[in-house]
Order: C-alpha cells, then structure tokens, then sequence
C-alpha cells in the first residue's frame, strides 16, 4: 500500500487499451476522487481508456446517475474526461459478450469440493475480452457468496453472462451464508471465480479499496488501497477488511434492527441488513430490515421472487423440479434473505424471522414468506434501549459475528 498515483505510475500500461471496472452506486467508495486519479495517472500514457459499470443483474445507472457516482456536475463528464467511455453492462443482451469457453464438469467440482459438477459457460463482456489490460477500481468487504468481495468477482458475476451468475450465486447458497460470509482466501465459490478468470486473456490488475462503511452521507474514509494484479491486491484488501469490518459481540440478540442507507433501493440489495447480522441472532429470534425507502423486492427479478417465495435452502432442495425454470440467482437470494432452516416432512422450519419495515405491502410481505412492520410505528431509540434488541446504523457493509 503506497501513494495511488505513484502505484499506478509504476504499473506497465504504456500504449494499452485499458478498460477501468468500477461497481454501482450500492458500493460505498469514493468513486469520483479514486477515479480522477486513475484517470490523471493513465491518461496520455495508454491507448484509450474506458469505464464499464460491474452491475451484475442490477438495472443501469443513467447518465444523471454515473455522474452523481463520480461526484460530477450534471453534464460534467465530457468536461471532465473528453476521451473516456463509459458503459453499463448489459448482462441481460447477448450480444454484450465474448465466448471464452467453458469450464469443465471436473474442474467445477475439484474447485467447488463437490458442491457444483456441471459444465459453467464462460461468458464476458466483450469491452474486457478486447482490451489489453483491465483495471478493477472497487472496494472490499465481506460477501456472502464468496466470502470477501473485490478483485476477480468484478468480472465474474460483475460483467459476466448469466450461466456464471447464476453458478456463483447457487454454489454460495448451498455452502450457506454463515459457513462462507467474511471466510478468508480461496473460497469454493473464489475458486471457480479464479478458474473463469484465467481465460480472460487481457491483464488483470486491481486498485483494491477498504473503506470505513458508508452512511446516508456517502462513503467514510479510505483506510487504505492497493494496487497490484486481481489476485495480489484483493488478498491485501481482504486481510485489512477482515480487519476493519467484522465485528464481534460477545452474546447473541432477540432482535437486530438493520437500518438501511438509501443506497439500497430494493431488498435484492437491502437483504445485506438481513445476512450481515444472521450470525448474532439468537435461535428463535428475529432480523428487522428496516428501509422505508425500498418499494419493491426487485428491480430486476420482482416477479420470479413473488413466484419462488423467501424460503431456507433445504425447501428449494426439495422443490427443485417445480422450481427448475426459476434463475437459480434468484433461489439464492431467497435463500439468503429467509437464512438457515429445515425442511422434514413437508414442515419448513427457519431458525429465526425475518421482517421487513420497507415501503413493500403487508399483503405482498406475507405471501413471500415474510413478516411485515409499519415502519411509522417503530422507535429505533427505544429498541436501541432495549437489552435484547441491537440497532444497527448504516447496515449492509459490517458483518456481525459472536465473539469466539
């Protein structure tokens, strides 16, 4: 870790057509003063630069927005950087990617320790396929699907097809939330990452940044970045994050209440509030997300989660042949969001609640499985008194953890 600019002065871009990956707005990270150095320290030197927004399946930022995400101006952006294009990946357009093979049946499972054993289709998007290098610009916290977030995930789900989306997703849902959240090193789930990433033949480098976790107000300070190859920098990243965003209570809660930034603007990406808090609920007890501001489960998959319901993994298990047409992103996000649970003899059984204090009907909430709580009527002062009950501000980016 040493001055970003110096760092990125050092790295071998001469002439190269580099494309910068940077995620959307539901990331907290300072993304305008980091990319106006990357900018400055490359510009000139390389053979043209690009941005290309890691969205994953989230819907696309407009232009109002990207130049809100990089604390511009409206309109700022072709003053700003007259020379670069950015781009919103289109994982839902075929025609966004290069075909970069397959991973095999074998491979898969040796990577996965046997959870997964299919082939995995490699797509890309095309803008990385045909660089020369690729810069990853985003910050590292814990995940729940691969255990820290950053480095090779931004290609892969984050500019990646469905058939790797899909596979990450799953393979993280069947190793559970809790046996993989904030889980150092290679991961089952980092490992097939890894094994799609290698067939990216552009270079791979990453400006990888833990940040303090972001408010209302937007991110908190950068407590250090660096910069290196995918692999180099994420594994830096992830060791101070493990640092900095776990946190340890010494006795399991009643209740957690997760206030959500408005960054979050759908419980696809509010479910944070719900995982980032599982492992401190007491058995029996009970996650509150509490987002007056999210209207709707999803923007992109709202009528496959109203079809498929919010249920444990052991249910989805045992119904996947009625559920063989549903994404199976969207089965892990059920699962993630419902947690763990049993399901005998035709009898679900989830460990604790889960209930949403959202802008989402109290109708819709039942007939997915959730509890509902008018967020009106909640005092978060008086239950923050409460002994039983923990309120968590700014939620989503701190993972909670029983002291050992």
């Amino acid at each position: 870790m040493g001055d970003l600019s110096d760092e990125l002065h050092r790295l071998d871009l001469d002439g190269a057509r580099v494309v910068v990956l940077v995620p959307d707005g539901t990331r907290s990270i300072p993304l305008g003063r980091l990319f106006a150095e990357v900018h400055d320290a490359l510009i000139g030197r390389v053979a043209s630069l690009d941005v290309l927004i890691a969205l994953g399946t989230h819907p696309p930022m407009p232009p109002e927005a990207i130049e809100r995400r990089f604390d511009l101006p409206a309109g700022g952006w072709a003053a700003r950087y007259p020379s670069v294009a950015v781009h919103n990946h289109a994982w839902h357009d075929p025609a966004t990617f290069t075909d970069l093979g397959e991973i095999p049946a074998t491979e898969v499972a040796a990577a996965s320790a046997g959870l997964l054993s299919e082939p995995i289709r490699v797509r890309v998007n095309r803008l990385v396929a045909e660089a020369d290098a690729c810069l990853v610009l985003g910050p590292v916290f814990p995940h729940e699907s691969v255990g820290f977030s950053g480095g090779d995930k931004y290609f892969f789900p984050g500019v990646s097809g469905p058939e790797v989306i899909d596979a990450f997703h799953w393979l993280g849902a069947l190793i559970g939330t809790m046996d993989i959240i904030g889980k150092p090193g290679l991961t089952p789930v980092r490992a097939v990452i890894a094994a799609a990433a290698e067939r990216i033949p552009a270079r791979r480098l990453a400006v990888a940044v833990v940040v303090a976790p972001g408010g209302p107000s937007g991110p908190g300070e950068v407590l250090g970045t660096y910069v290196g190859t995918t692999t180099e920098a994420w594994e830096a990243a992830a060791e101070h994050s493990a640092q900095v965003h776990v946190r340890y209570v010494d006795r399991p809660y009643r209740r957690v209440v997760s206030v959500m930034p408005p960054m979050y603007d759908d419980l696809w990406t509010a479910a944070k509030g719900m995982y980032k808090v599982e492992p401190i609920v007491a058995d029996g007890g009970e996650v509150i997300v509490y987002a007056p501001h999210v209207p709707t489960f999803s923007v992109t998959h709202d009528a496959m989660i109203r079809r498929v319901g919010y249920h444990c993994r052991d249910y989805l298990l045992a119904h996947a042949d009625r559920l063989a047409g549903v994404p199976r992103t969207v089965l892990a996000h059920s699962i993630h969001v419902r947690g763990a649970g049993t399901y005998r003899d035709g009898v679900e059984r989830c460990r604790i609640d889960v209930t949403l204090a959202t802008g989402i009907p109290p109708e819709d909430c039942a007939a997915v499985g959730l509890g509902w709580a008018d967020p009106a009527s909640l005092d978060l002062a008086a239950l923050a008194a409460d002994e039983d009950t923990l309120v968590v501000p700014k939620a989503g980016e701190q993972l909670y953890r029983l002291a050992p």
